[in-house]
């Protein structure tokens, strides 16, 4: 099929990739020439595993092309994805300006049948809205009173991609959501997803709209309840690690996403939990467990924080190493990372920051102040370091020379605050170690 992909940041260029590589032909648009220039000249503007090469292979098959022109796209193309942006307003809605501006300027360059499918994550109702926009915006010629002359459906096709893992999560999903209003949308849909072989679930536009929205949330409210439980087994002495494993052999639990640590991060969870809050509250519903999860994911940085602070007694002018700047591993996107809302508390105490990350530095240099120090190496990190933190669970940190890492730091003390390292093996080798809910005498 011929497929537009409005929008080529994380989600449009994985999905657009992908579809052409399961035989599609694809055409990416954004609306930032300089990201367009990049593609064409063969590099991303983003770092996800496994991608490049894919887009190289399908761009010399002819198959995957980009133009920054939202009418050529439209004009050659009988399904269009839009996955741009939907950033949270201050009130938590997620605004939807980009998704009113494509849908528009779709309209105006219509000129057969096409299928608009959301793959942003939208609230419930924007179908309807994205369709009302394209019957005031079609061209005259389309439109005798309140009669539309010319086809279309709008309909709604989730992403479930994990960054660091995105390839890999679009070639096998779990499911494929689709909502629709016809069977010609069903039908269209459930062709192009058909190479993958996966389940596909059918609903109305709302559920559709509304799984992705309640998926990630929930996935959220997994997080914050392990970290709030965590908390409780520092004080208790109990070891948040095996009481994670204990409930998670419970099949109608699971063990994923109960991680201990220092908070989610991301552009999706803290930007969907809140949407979702707004969704409740629109529809005369107020979503109190939502606002706990968000709350606790909040504090757990500074709880972490207090937790340094104990240990150094003062912060000011204590060199502090961090390794890991990303929100997770094996990506370079530090939206809502907490590694930097941690380096902001301490250097707002005065504290010297030391940080590296295998791919995430340049986008971090542009946040950070100019006090920290970005280092080329973990071992770099080290040098004269008071203590150090992990922040970023990076396979590397896991073959690390500790031996060498002991010698260079001024005090030997590691917060680990992904729970990633070897805490015995560390204290056997002479530091202090601190996990999240390790347990006050473990």
């Amino acid at each position: 099929m011929r497929i537009a992909i409005i929008g080529s940041g994380y989600v449009g260029l994985v999905s657009g990739v992908c579809l052409a590589e399961i035989g599609h032909h694809v055409v990416c648009v954004d609306n930032n020439p300089d990201k367009i220039r990049t593609l064409k000249k063969g590099k991303l503007p983003i770092y996800e595993p496994g991608l490049l090469e894919l887009m190289k292979a399908n761009v010399a098959k002819k198959r995957l092309s980009f133009t920054g022109s939202i009418g050529e796209a439209t004009e050659k193309s009988q399904v269009i994805f839009l996955a741009v942006p939907t950033p949270p307003k201050a009130n938590g809605d997620a605004d939807l300006t980009y998704i009113e501006n494509v849908a528009r300027q779709i309209a105006q360059h219509m000129d057969s049948y096409k299928l608009i499918v959301e793959k942003s994550t939208v609230p419930a109702e924007t179908g309807k809205k994205i369709r009302r926009t394209i019957h005031l915006n079609l061209p005259k010629k389309y439109k005798s009173g309140n009669k539309i002359l010319l086809d279309f459906d709008v309909a709604s096709n989730p992403e479930f991609l994990k960054e660091g893992s995105a390839v890999h999560d679009f070639m096998n999903p779990d499911r494929v959501v689709i909502g629709v209003e016809s069977k010609k949308a069903e039908q269209l849909l459930k062709e192009i997803y058909k190479p993958l072989k996966a389940k596909v679930l059918v609903t109305n536009i709302a559920s559709a709209e509304m799984i992705k929205h309640a998926s990630n949330s929930f996935l959220a409210a997994k997080i914050s309840f392990i970290n709030a439980v965590a908390q409780i087994c520092d004080r208790v002495g109990a070891d948040v690690l095996k009481v994670a494993e204990g409930m998670g052999l419970d099949k109608r639990i699971g063990r994923q996403f109960l991680d201990a640590g220092v908070g989610y991060g991301g552009s999706c969870f803290p930007k969907d939990v809140d949407a979702f809050i707004r969704v409740g509250e629109k529809s005369g519903y107020e979503f109190a467990l939502l606002r706990e999860v968000r709350r606790i994911n909040e504090a757990q940085r500074h709880w972490f924080v207090r937790h340094i602070e104990e240990k150094l007694w003062n912060i000011k002018d204590k060199m502090i190493g961090v390794w890991g700047l990303a929100f997770k591993p094996n990506t370079d996107d530090i939206r809502s990372a907490a590694a930097l809302e941690i380096i902001q508390l301490l250097q707002a105490e005065g504290a010297r920051i030391r940080a590296y990350d295998p791919k995430a530095m340049d986008n971090a240099r542009k946040v950070l102040s100019r006090n920290t120090v970005f280092c080329d190496s973990p071992y770099a990190v080290a040098e004269g370091c008071d203590c150090l933190l992990l922040l970023t669970e990076w396979p590397e940190f896991a073959d690390i020379d500790f031996v060498q890492i002991r010698d260079a730091m001024s005090q030997t003390v590691i917060f680990d605050g992904r729970n990633f390292l070897d805490g015995t093996a560390l204290r056997d080798l002479g530091f202090e170690y601190f996990g999240v809910g390790r347990g006050k005498s473990l």
